[in-house]
């Protein structure tokens, strides 16, 4: 998706940066859906070494209108280990988690991009992302409303 192929210039056409820390922010706090294919949940359940039937009856939820990884009472995601500070299912976690932070919605303006910058200190800071970058990222995002 190229200059010609937007209807529109995007805010971000000079590219953006972001690195992630590891700080798991993304992971805990208010509460969010964090919506997954079958495909994930196989992937998921493979990585734990679970039955699929387990892993949507211990681990999923229907809540957010989509099948979704539920949260813990405190808000952080079930697949987040408070233990170990990182992602039970990391190297197999669901696009929306390895797309953060270019989701539709964080781009759609500055303000939105900014808002979500207060709570993740890897946006704005570390690796470029070009134009190009981004618009690879937007285009892998199973989930427009995203």
């Amino acid at each position: 998706m190229t200059d010609e192929g937007l209807q529109y210039k995007p805010w971000w056409s000079e590219g953006l940066n972001f690195s992630c820390l590891g700080c798991g922010r993304c992971c805990r706090g208010d509460p969010g859906a964090i919506w997954v294919s079958d495909a994930d949940v196989e992937a998921a359940a493979d990585h734990l070494g679970v039955y699929e039937d387990h892993f949507r009856r211990s681990f999923l939820t229907k809540r957010w209108k989509r099948p979704s990884l539920r949260e813990k009472p405190n808000g952080e995601c079930v697949m987040y280990s408070s233990l170990t500070s990182r992602c039970m299912i990391y190297p197999v976690r669901p696009p929306q988690c390895s797309l953060f932070p270019f989701w539709p919605s964080l781009l759609r303006t500055r303000e939105d991009w900014d808002k979500a910058a207060v709570d993740c200190p890897g946006m704005n800071s570390g690796r470029f992302f070009s134009a190009e970058d981004i618009e690879t990222l937007l285009l892998k995002s199973p989930y427009k409303d995203l």
